[in-house]
């Protein structure tokens, strides 16, 4: 159906390099968009992957490694991907730090509250809060010369509820672990930032949406799953593609009329 396709759109994901961001844009790329690919991370995994997209799917793809936070570095790539496509036609935020239970980020920390470290703290709110405020600020500039634009922000069921520290308690072991604040606290803003935004600037053409993911699967350990797996309606973790629709329903036209709204795709999650 045409009007989920993406045919000749920009679009500029952040934490492109992720385990979502990877899928995101494959997903997008599948349905015709071209892609900014932006990360901070080492290497030339990025650099790869927009080259491989560009292959796949005949579009346009370019990467850059930078990190949400430097203000200078984001200004020049949004203007320098301006002049290039003529514009910015979607932006997904997604670069964020998130202690969980994967390879590439390490276990979630032992630490209760009260012990929490606050330079982890400020480096959250530095990245997840300010650097997001960064991006969006300077995208938004572009957008409304545009006098268009669409903001994918990504939330986490703890920007709607509280976490259940039981998930991280296994049986037979003496040892609790905790989803720590930082990460509660700063993905709360993110709903309400959305709303900000879209009712900030609804009547520019510019729409600003949230999507909610929870629980991907990604070499979590079995007892992990096993406690998901009890607490989730559906009984399981998402996999992966199964954020490919939200991603794209929300990034197209079909979703021309959402502003301000909250996509929560978490199994049931937020239902009990």
């Amino acid at each position: 159906m045409k009007e989920f396709l993406l045919n000749n759109k920009v679009i500029l994901i952040t934490g492109a390099n992720g385990l979502i961001g990877r899928e995101v844009a494959d997903a997008v790329a599948s349905a015709g968009a071209n892609l900014v690919l932006l990360d901070d991370a080492p290497g030339d995994d990025i650099d790869n992957h927009a080259m491989k997209l560009s292959k796949a799917y005949s579009i346009e793809s370019k990467s850059y490694h930078a990190s949400i936070t430097d203000t200078d570095r984001i200004n020049f790539i949004v203007n320098e991907i301006s002049n290039h496509f003529g514009g910015i036609d979607v932006l997904i935020n997604l670069a964020a730090i998130d202690a969980k239970f994967d390879e590439s980020i390490g276990e979630v920390p032992k630490t209760a509250f009260e012990d929490f470290p606050l330079d982890l703290w400020k480096k959250s709110i530095d990245v997840n809060v300010t650097g997001t405020f960064n991006v969006t600020q300077q995208v938004v500039k572009q957008m409304l010369k545009q006098k268009n634009g669409n903001i994918i922000n990504v939330a986490s069921t703890y920007s709607l509820v509280s976490p259940n520290q039981g998930l991280y308690k296994f049986k037979g072991e003496d040892e609790q672990l905790f989803k720590p604040v930082d990460y509660v606290a700063t993905k709360s803003m993110i709903p309400n930032f959305t709303r900000y935004l879209a009712t900030f600037y609804g009547k520019d053409g510019i729409r600003v949406n949230t999507i909610v993911p929870h629980g991907i699967v990604n070499n979590a350990p079995e007892k992990f799953i096993k406690n998901f797996s009890k607490l989730s309606p559906l009984g399981r973790m998402c996999r992966k593609e199964e954020l490919r629709g939200p991603f794209i329903f929300l990034a197209s036209d079909s979703s021309s009329y959402m502003t301000g709204s909250t996509l929560v795709v978490d199994g049931g999650w937020t239902a009990w």
